[in-house]
């Protein structure tokens, strides 16, 4: 049984950092491509941030990019969201996804392609 546990949210000023990360358990961490969504109150789950399963290719939403990156450590099983410049409108839950993939450079944008998800952490950027 594959569980996901993320983790690392909190409560920052607008300008400050997180990371978050989440754990891959009960399955092969390079079997799998990974992704953050997160969804803020009142509205739909939307896409953060993309990597593929071992060729490290990555894509972000354009609100995200150039402040956040997406990584994965084989070693540790964990992949990570670096969240740098945060703002109030990145507020919101953020959720980690996994699912297998046949391809090694192939990333995942939509929510319905992943199987595995995570529990959700709570990210609040005050300004």
């Amino acid at each position: 049984q594959v569980h996901l546990a993320d983790a690392g949210g909190g409560l920052v000023q607008a300008g400050a950092s997180l990371r978050l990360s989440c754990a891959l358990s009960g399955g092969y961490f390079n079997g799998y491509a990974m992704g953050w969504f997160r969804q803020a109150p009142g509205k739909e789950r939307t896409f953060v941030a993309a990597i593929s399963r071992t060729s490290g290719d990555t894509v972000y939403a354009d609100s995200v990019k150039g402040r956040f990156t997406i990584s994965k450590n084989a070693a540790e099983n964990t992949a990570y969201l670096q969240m740098n410049s945060l703002k109030p409108e990145d507020t919101g839950v953020y959720y980690c996804a996994g699912r297998t993939s046949q391809r090694n450079n192939v990333y995942y944008t939509k929510p319905e392609s992943y199987t595995y998800w995570g529990q959700g952490t709570q990210v609040s950027v005050s300004s």
